[in-house]
C-alpha cells in the first residue's frame, strides 16, 4: 500500500456530515485532513433550515439513535458555546402527535407537548429544539478541527482512489451519486427565502394534508429563513421566482407579519436521499479502509455527530 505520508486519515467533503467526521476523528488522536471539493459556506449544509429533527431519513430506527446521540452534543453547544452557532429555541412541528411521530423523543425532550390552539392552529407539537446557524456552525466546526491539529484543502476528488491515506471516509453527500458510484443516490431539491425578521421568535414547521408540502419559518439571529420545496430527483441550484413567491405567500399564511419583509436572498440545495444512509466500511484491496458516510437526506445536522461518531467507530476497527 502507498500512502503520500501527510496524515493518515483523509475525509473526502466539508459539509456538516465531513465537519463532524473530521472533528470526532482528530480528536480522538487520528491526522485529519479534510478534502472538499468547494468551501464549507459553499455546501448543501450551509443552506440547510437547520432545525434538530430526523426529516426525509432512513431507516428511522437508526436515524432516532443518531439524532438523539446528536442531540446531547447540540444541548451542550447551546448552554457553552455562542461562537457555535447552536440555540435551543421553542416552536411547533405542525401535523405531528405525541403518540405517533413525538413518543420516540419524549423522555429526551423536556417539556414536549401537544401545541394549543393559540400556539397553531391545527395538531401539533410544542418542543424546544436545537436551531443552528449553519455558516456560523460550520465555520465554527472548521475551527475546531483545526485547533485539533486537522487541515482543509480545497480540492476536487473525481475518484476516490485519489485519496492515498491507509483510511478515508466518504462524506461527499450528493457527490457519492457518481463519485461512488452510487445511482440510489438522487436529489430532493430545497429553496428557500432569506427574509428580515419582523420579530417572529419562534419557529414553526407546517405540512399540508393534501399535497405533502411542508412550509416552515426559522428565526435565526440576524435573519428569518422561509421554505420549502421538496423537488425529487431535481438538480437545479437556480431559485426560482415563481417558487420564492409561493413560500413567502405559504409563510404569511401562518404568519401574517411576514408579508412584505425584506427579502434578503435567495438560497438552494440538494437534500442526499437514499433508501437508507450508507453507514459502513470497506476494505479496499491495496489493504486501505474506506468508510462511506452520506445519504442522509434532509437530516445531516440532526443525526452528525452520532453518524460521525459511528463513523469514526468504524475508521479504527
Amino acid at each position: 500500500m502507498e500512502t503520500d505520508g501527510c496524515g493518515d486519515v483523509i475525509v473526502v467533503g466539508s459539509g456538516v456530515i465531513g465537519l463532524t467526521t473530521a472533528v470526532v476523528l482528530a480528536e480522538s488522536g487520528r491526522r485529519v485532513r479534510v478534502w472538499a471539493r468547494e468551501p464549507a459556506g459553499r455546501t448543501t449544509s450551509a443552506v440547510a433550515g437547520a432545525l434538530w429533527w430526523p426529516y426525509r431519513i432512513e431507516p428511522k430506527a437508526l436515524a432516532r439513535d443518531w439524532a438523539l446521540r446528536s442531540l446531547s452534543v447540540y444541548e451542550e453547544l447551546a448552554a457553552s458555546s455562542e461562537s457555535a452557532g447552536v440555540r435551543m429555541v421553542e416552536g411547533v412541528m405542525g401535523e405531528s402527535r405525541l403518540d405517533e411521530e413525538g413518543l420516540w423523543a419524549a423522555g429526551r425532550l423536556p417539556g414536549l407537548r401537544a401545541s394549543t390552539a393559540a400556539e397553531y392552529a391545527g395538531t401539533g407539537l410544542w418542543a424546544r429544539l436545537p436551531l443552528l446557524d449553519m455558516p456560523v456552525h460550520l465555520r465554527w466546526l472548521r475551527e475546531r478541527l483545526l485547533r485539533a491539529g486537522g487541515s482543509v484543502e480545497v480540492r476536487a476528488v473525481t475518484d476516490l482512489a485519489e485519496a492515498t491515506a491507509p483510511v478515508v471516509v466518504n462524506c461527499t453527500g450528493l457527490g457519492a451519486h457518481g463519485l461512488v458510484p452510487d445511482p440510489g443516490l438522487r436529489p430532493v431539491r430545497g429553496q428557500l427565502v432569506i427574509v428580515e425578521n419582523p420579530g417572529i421568535r419562534t419557529w414553526l414547521v407546517s405540512t399540508d394534508a393534501e399535497t405533502g408540502v411542508s412550509t416552515y419559518l426559522f428565526p435565526q439571529p440576524d435573519r428569518l429563513v422561509l421554505g420549502g420545496t421538496t423537488d425529487e430527483d431535481d438538480w437545479s441550484l437556480t431559485p426560482e421566482p415563481a417558487v420564492a413567491a409561493e413560500i413567502v405567500r405559504r409563510c404569511a399564511a401562518l404568519r401574517p407579519e411576514v408579508a412584505g419583509a425584506r427579502v434578503l436572498g435567495h438560497r438552494v440545495g440538494l437534500r442526499p436521499v437514499r433508501d437508507r444512509v450508507r453507514l459502513e466500511r470497506e476494505q479496499l484491496p491495496d489493504g486501505r479502509v474506506l468508510v462511506h458516510n452520506y445519504g442522509h437526506g434532509g437530516a445531516g445536522v440532526t443525526v452528525a455527530w452520532g453518524c460521525a461518531r459511528e463513523a469514526a467507530a468504524l475508521a479504527s476497527r
